[in-house]
């Protein structure tokens, strides 16, 4: 089986909670959007800033002509492993994904300027090492939304949240929860305004669910999360049996993220 096809049969395999398979997401435009989360495990030294040169000048806007995006660059403002720099990138369909290697592999614009960061000894790489997950956005929210801080880089931060069930049902039903639910309604009538909200598809801690909330700076989502969590409407959808975290949630993990000046989320 070769890449293409491991990467469309997981998308098929996980088809739940209303949303479409690879198949159908390639023959049907728009379809939801695909989600890449990579994070590039650096080390001290000049590595950092050399990794994000390369990004800014030369990687990201490949990218771009390649039609990804927008794509999102992030260091972490607390979390595990710094330094790293995440990167989000945004696919229209499975299809853009599995073309992107052959798309740079023909832009001789990004080959040259990206020779020298290709050819970096194993003495001193570009980085340590990459981690990525793949995501599929849910249909209760099925576009990234790039947040208006983002024109002009104003000050902005993220959260990006994971949570782990114990198994594929009650993970089907975390989702139902934030779509049917209304948990993502009552998010956003709090104060808590989502970037994207997606399905886990491939990664570490299967079964999962991610999304991603901006905010203003560290006091306004200290300020929104307190919002959320007295909202009368929210503690009745907590407490309702089915929904309970017990019964759903297996584990929650959170780390909050700046943008690079580069950042187009």
């Amino acid at each position: 089986m070769n890449r293409r096809e491991f990467l469309a049969s997981s998308l098929a395999a996980g088809a739940a909670g209303g949303m479409q398979s690879g198949t159908a997401m390639a023959q049907t435009a728009p379809g939801p959007d695909i989600y890449e989360l990579r994070r590039y495990q650096l080390r001290g030294g000049p590595m950092a800033g050399r990794m994000h040169d390369y990004l800014k000048d030369v990687s990201i806007p490949a990218m771009n002509r390649a039609g990804i995006g927008p794509v999102g660059a992030f260091t972490l403002q607390f979390g595990p492993e710094s330094p790293a720099i995440y990167l989000l990138l945004t696919y229209k369909s499975i299809d853009d994904l599995t073309a992107l290697d052959a798309r740079l592999a023909g832009d001789a614009a990004y080959q040259k300027a990206a020779d020298a960061h290709a050819n970096l000894p194993a003495t001193d790489p570009a980085y340590v090492r990459i981690d990525s997950r793949l995501m599929r956005a849910y249909s209760a929210m099925p576009k990234l939304e790039v947040p208006a801080a983002a024109a002009g880089n104003k000050p902005r931060v993220f959260e990006l949240r994971t949570y782990e069930s114990h198994s594929k049902k009650a993970n089907r039903t975390k989702l139902e929860m934030f779509g049917k639910g209304g948990e993502l309604a009552i998010f956003r009538r709090t104060g808590l305004a989502p970037v994207f909200f997606a399905q886990d598809l491939i990664g570490t801690g299967l079964p999962s669910l991610t999304y991603m909330l901006v905010f203003e700076d560290l006091a306004a989502r200290e300020r929104n999360w307190g919002v959320f969590a007295t909202d009368p409407e929210w503690l009745k959808l907590r407490s309702t049996p089915g929904y309970t975290d017990a019964e759903i949630v297996s584990n929650i993990t959170s780390i909050v993220l700046r943008p690079t000046a580069y950042s187009q989320i």
